[in-house]
């Protein structure tokens, strides 16, 4: 099995450059691919805000990464888990750390983007919470 890195994902989907792009084809084309979640991570990231792409774009090729055959993700529930919560306004970074979270009584943030009020609407566990000022 070989891992890869973000860039190898970036020139994948992003088709940016063709020689690039192909060879990153043929990594995936030849199975046994493994594909850290911090990869994952960084391929939203990259594709939202140097990419510039639409976050439902984006949502949708981490969705269509993690279906691929041949390829095993990291933690995948946790994946398909901040993909869920995506979908429903949940800044995939934040919707990540959540599900990794899953074994902690709270999530602790400053909410700097109203992510607790968010969480707690959408009734998401573990509870996300403000600490005390």
């Amino acid at each position: 099995m070989r891992a890869v890195d973000t860039n190898i994902l970036a020139r994948f989907y992003l088709r940016d450059d063709a020689v690039q792009g192909r060879v990153a084809a043929g990594v995936f084309s030849a199975g046994d691919v493994f594909v850290p979640k911090t990869v994952v991570l960084e391929l939203e990231w990259v594709l939202r805000y140097v990419a510039d792409q639409p976050e439902n774009k984006v949502i949708e090729c981490l969705a269509h990464l993690i279906a691929l055959p041949g390829i095993t993700v990291e933690d995948r529930d946790e994946i398909e888990a901040a993909l869920a919560h995506s979908r429903n306004g949940i800044d995939f970074a934040d919707a990540l750390h959540l599900a990794a979270s899953k074994s902690c009584s709270e999530l602790l943030t400053f909410d700097d983007r109203g992510y607790a009020r968010r969480a707690k609407k959408l009734r998401l566990k573990p509870p996300v919470k403000v600490p005390n000022r």
